[in-house]
């Protein structure tokens, strides 16, 4: 059975069966170009980032249905254990499709833990099967969000470009039929949160748990009680320092082994990256004291 998915578009134009036809192309464009990404990450443990360099699998789509305007991709190929085309019933294909949902909610917004959701399925996965690259982890996974946010902006260009659209779905189908919901509906709110990444001009100082930290990237997630969850940061070019990182290496360490342990805790100052709503995004670390 084909690993489907379907990007469905509703409201304004889109009921009478019309979108622009620029801002169609260009959205059905980035849905493959994130199931392509996603499915290379899944099934190499490698990032890529252009569709075409996709190994393992390919992206195909049914003829447009006459009186919709949506579009199906089928995922074929080695995300079936065995066989020709991805399964959902394969370990693979459970991980692809948790993998997309992630970046999805995660890209336009919505606060997932890793640890408690895509962690655990990794874990599972791995203790049953070899079939997962011992290089997909969630740093790969943090470098995906990046490498696909453009696109995941792209899907809404219905929606906020032409206006031909007011929301859109996307989700795992049968028959075209979206049967399980994945990432959150798309609509203008989640567009101008993908869209705008405004810098703060004044540093403010936090408290926080480091809970993921990459040192190829200098990329991570802290925790920070008040926001109630873990937020992205990356460390500004004079902040990295090997102080800097050592405070922030020995705050992952101490946190993963007690998440309770106050002496996890480090003071920093940062800049914010804000949506254009005001919805804070992310940390820009300038020190660690």
């Amino acid at each position: 059975m084909a690993l489907e998915f379907t990007l469905s578009f509703e409201g304004s134009s889109a009921d009478n069966h019309l979108l622009d036809f620029y801002d169609a192309a260009a959205a059905f464009s980035a849905f493959q170009r994130t199931l392509a990404l996603t499915a290379h990450l899944v099934i190499n443990g490698e990032i890529i980032t252009q569709a075409p360099a996709l190994k393992g699998a390919k992206i195909l789509c049914y003829p447009p249905e006459q009186g919709s305007w949506k579009t199906v991709a089928v995922v074929t190929g080695s995300l079936l254990l065995s066989g020709g085309v991805a399964s959902r019933d394969s370990v693979l294909g459970h991980i692809f499709t948790s993998t997309y949902d992630y970046i999805l909610h995660r890209t336009l917004g919505f606060h997932v833990d890793f640890d408690k959701t895509l962690g655990e399925q990794l874990e599972e996965a791995r203790r049953i099967s070899d079939a997962v690259p011992k290089e997909f982890d969630e740093g790969k996974i943090e470098s995906l969000i990046e490498k696909t946010e453009n696109s995941i902006k792209e899907l809404h260009r219905p929606i906020s470009q032409s206006h031909s659209a007011e929301t859109a779905e996307i989700g795992q189908s049968s028959e075209s039929l979206i049967k399980i919901k994945t990432g959150p509906t798309l609509t203008l709110e989640t567009f101008e949160y993908v869209n705008v990444t405004r810098l703060s001009d004044i540093a403010i100082v936090l408290v926080g748990k480091v809970s993921s930290y990459n040192s190829n990237t200098y990329n991570g997630r802290i925790y920070i009680e008040e926001e109630g969850r873990p937020i992205p940061f990356k460390l500004a070019e004079n902040a990295k320092t090997p102080k800097n990182i050592s405070k922030i290496v020995r705050s992952l360490s101490s946190n993963a082994v007690d998440r309770f342990d106050v002496s996890a805790e480090i003071t920093f100052s940062a800049l914010t990256f804000e949506s254009k709503n005001g919805r804070l995004k992310s940390y820009l670390i300038t020190d660690v004291f």
